[in-house]
């Protein structure tokens, strides 16, 4: 610790008398510079906090120049002043929008929370990286310590993001914890570098190019898939909510979510899996996934836009993350803030209408919260929405039950009777034909591949039961099985499934969803 004589701020000048006579005097005039750093307000913690408060220069910002600019575009920058206007603002609230022990590895009573001054006003860098001063005592002295922040989210919420960003208002940390992002794969997947840039949060930095350090780089247990700072960048970003890629850009690998949601998207040859897709959603929601049969046709205003509308401009966003209020029917009192970081389109609540992170709850209005459906206006009201989803995902497993039964549920064709269907029945009477490692993609391979990715067949698939764009598969599906048939000879199919072929896709009475 520096003593406090050194610490004061060096005057902007001093004045030496050189001569002084008969009332006349030559002055010197001796400029010297200010240091990049005050003494802190609260020398204990050794946060430095605010350079200059009043036009808001973080003293990190003195040398991190930067990082102070699009630091200071953000809402963390603005933090103190936001909790002011709140008239309801608890006592509480401030150590959140203020620099002190949340976020970092201080310990104790530290920052405002220990001495109220305009200096720690605002989340500013030290809020995630930690007491600065020893940082800038060690400048040039041989022995640099680095205050890291921390991308990931420990058990207690103590560092990182979720030491603030959670609770009824704000549960951004607890609604991540229920979600598919919160997972930790094991060694198998996140330890292969193929896997790494979708299975692991520091892989997916290193492949997007991220090369600041932080806590956990070096660090040799695996991380989730995805924590906050995977996908908010702290310090800043042209995007919305410091996003660091765009959610309203259609080329998949411009957008945030179909960076990794938009993998094999079309059958591959020479692959044990080319028959089988890997996280296809995001091309199944742009209408370019699947493998096209002879005699594919399509309404292209449907099929190209679905879910891809101009009402959904947030694309995967728009459905996957909302945010609403949940009040007390009875006392119309504040119950919950949702923030939709469960990422569930159509999340399983309980019976205040919270939800729970469940996937597998009924198909209900009452069970399932729908109103990322009525939000942008899309669907009339949730009953619609409901309504809507049944009906395509009905449709689409009538036309998949045709071409394939998994009668054992191992997301794997076999021969009949384990299987039933015209794909069970080409492997066992064509040897070959459905073969995923050959170089060809036969019309068999094709099918699979469709199944797959449309039809609730595969855990790596769509996985949307067709929401994502119940058009394009069921024009895909519709296309194989009279590419299947023609091909390989097979039977008819039954009167219903040769009636919804002649229908336009979706069905007669179908809910439209507006174009472009």
């Amino acid at each position: 610790m520096l003593n406090a004589q050194i610490l004061r701020p060096i005057a902007f000048l001093t004045f030496a008398v050189a001569a002084l006579a008969s009332g006349c005097s030559d002055d010197d005039i001796v400029y010297r510079d200010r240091p990049p750093f005050n003494e802190p307000a609260d020398p204990t913690s050794g946060f430095l906090g605010y350079y200059t408060a009043s036009t808001k220069q973080t003293t990190c910002g003195n040398c991190h120049a930067d990082f102070q600019g699009s630091w200071a575009e953000t809402g963390h920058a603005g933090a103190y002043a936001t909790l002011k206007a709140n008239a309801g603002a608890q006592a509480s609230c401030y150590s959140c929008h203020t620099v002190s022990e949340r976020g970092n590895e201080a310990t104790g009573v530290a920052g405002h929370d220990q001495v109220q001054d305009s200096t720690y006003y605002d989340v500013q860098c030290e809020s995630c990286h930690g007491p600065g001063l020893e940082h800038v005592e060690g400048v040039n002295q041989g022995q640099l310590v680095r205050p890291l922040a921390h991308i990931g989210v420990g058990p207690d919420t103590s560092s990182g993001c979720g030491a603030c960003h959670n609770g009824t208002h704000h549960p951004f940390v607890e609604q991540w914890r229920l979600s598919g992002h919160a997972v930790t794969f094991p060694a198998d997947e996140a330890g292969n570098p193929s896997c790494q840039p979708c299975h692991e949060s520091r892989g997916a930095l290193k492949a997007w190019g991220v090369t600041s350090n932080y806590a956990e780089k070096d660090q040799a247990a695996f991380q989730p898939v995805a924590t906050c700072a995977t996908c908010h960048n702290p310090h800043g970003s042209a995007n919305s909510a410091n996003l660091r890629w765009s959610i309203s850009d259609p080329e998949p690998t411009r957008n945030l979510c179909m960076k990794c949601h938009d993998r094999r998207t079309q059958p591959t040859p020479g692959s044990s899996r080319g028959n089988s897709p890997h996280a296809p959603q995001g091309s199944v929601l742009m209408g370019d996934a699947g493998y096209r049969a002879a005699g594919f046709t399509y309404d292209t205003a449907q099929v190209f836009v679905s879910h891809a509308s101009t009402r959904n401009p947030r694309l995967c966003a728009g459905c996957h993350v909302n945010s609403y209020t949940i009040t007390d029917p009875a006392s119309g009192n504040f119950l919950f803030q949702e923030h939709g970081h469960t990422f569930l389109a159509a999340p399983c609540v309980n019976a205040q209408g919270i939800p729970t992170g469940a996937t597998d709850c009924a198909y209900t209005t009452t069970a399932r919260q729908f109103s990322a459906c009525t939000a942008s206006g899309c669907h009339a009201s949730t009953s619609a929405a409901l309504n809507a989803l049944l009906n395509s995902r009905d449709r689409i497993e009538q036309l998949a039950a045709t071409m394939w039964v998994d009668g054992d549920h191992d997301d794997a064709v076999d021969n009949p009777p384990t299987d039933t269907g015209y794909l069970p029945t080409i492997k066992a009477t064509i040897p070959g034909e459905l073969n995923p490692s050959d170089q060809r993609i036969s019309p068999a391979d094709g099918a699979e591949f469709n199944l797959k990715t449309c039809a609730e067949r595969y855990a790596n698939g769509d996985k949307s039961k067709g929401v994502h764009n119940p058009f394009l598969c069921e024009a895909l599906l519709r296309a194989n099985i009279d590419e299947l048939q023609a091909t390989y000879g097979l039977p008819v199919p039954p009167l219903a499934i040769q009636r919804m072929l002649k229908e336009p896709l979706g069905g007669p009475k179908r809910e439209r969803i507006p174009g472009r």
